[in-house]
């Protein structure tokens, strides 16, 4: 005998596609108009499907002199400062998951507060100190604050993923024979793997998208992260110079490194994420 379905569930189907498609759009209709003449793009009615597109704004913004720079400038800083980042976040999340220790009690209560304090009320005291160590408009400078920016959240959140192993695991194998080490780097490790993708993609988000700090510690035209250039690119001299068709194509350009991350790292992220809530 089937049930029923209740009409309630068709309605909330229909309400989440209508969301889904939603948020869907500007994404779509900003890849759409990055194929769009600039003369396509200036009509009074929409063009909703590029049937005559063209590749001649990503041509523009690949040649842009600032483009290449600024990408490799992104990349550089995103790659140190995730690295650095999950290496010191998984430690603390480990020491104060695993460990009882003086201290331990105000640590998790700094690394609370930290994220309590709004980000623009610690730009002037960045900006002194990094400038008192001559380190402005450098990959280092930048991707030092950046570090200390996001260290704190995600050893937050790897820290449920961390308590939601049980350390008998480890110790039934080293009673099978295991070092201590050994115990961890087999058993616990790859357990924790999915969790490390999950942070590793906020933490990847919240760098590569950042734009204030960047704007204040980076302030010479060669060293530019690509949120930095893209608002120059898209603000021009006068506002009837803007090709829109060229903006749309650089968002694009600046969104694809994300995407790809995304690709590379889906399987574990969400097996990650679904860690996460049943674990935490």
């Amino acid at each position: 005998m089937t049930r029923k379905r209740s009409p309630l569930r068709y309605i909330g189907a229909g309400l989440a596609v209508v969301l889904a498609a939603a948020w869907a759009f500007p994404v779509y209709w900003m890849v759409s108009s990055s194929f769009l003449s600039a003369a396509t793009i200036s009509r009074l009615t929409p063009t909703f499907v590029p049937f005559d597109g063209t590749f001649t704004n990503y041509k523009e913004v690949l040649t842009d002199s600032g483009f290449l720079a600024a990408l490799q400038m992104s990349l550089v800083v995103t790659a140190i400062a995730l690295a650095v980042c999950i290496t010191f976040a998984f430690l603390g999340a480990l020491a104060i998951s695993r460990f009882r220790f003086r201290g331990r009690k105000a640590l998790v209560l700094a690394v609370i507060l930290v994220q309590m304090l709004p980000a623009e009320a610690m730009f002037i005291a960045q900006y002194k100190m990094i400038s008192g160590f001559g380190m402005l408009n450098s990959v280092a400078g930048v991707s030092i604050i950046y570090i200390a920016m996001v260290v704190p959240f995600t050893m937050w959140m790897l820290r449920g993923f961390v308590a939601g192993v049980p350390a008998d695991l480890e110790e039934a194998a080293m009673i099978d024979g295991c070092t201590r080490m050994g115990a961890f780097m087999r058993v616990t490790f790859p357990l924790l793997a999915p969790g490390l993708v999950a942070s590793g993609v906020f933490a990847f988000l919240q760098v590569w998208n950042e734009f204030a700090l960047a704007s204040i510690l980076l302030t010479s035209d060669a060293s530019q992260t690509l949120p930095l250039w893209l608002r120059d690119f898209a603000q021009p001299s006068s506002l009837a110079m803007i090709e829109w068709g060229q903006v749309m194509a650089a968002s694009t350009l600046v969104a694809v490194p994300v995407i790809i991350f995304f690709l590379v790292v889906q399987n574990r992220m969400t097996a990650g994420l679904v860690g996460g809530a049943v674990k935490g």
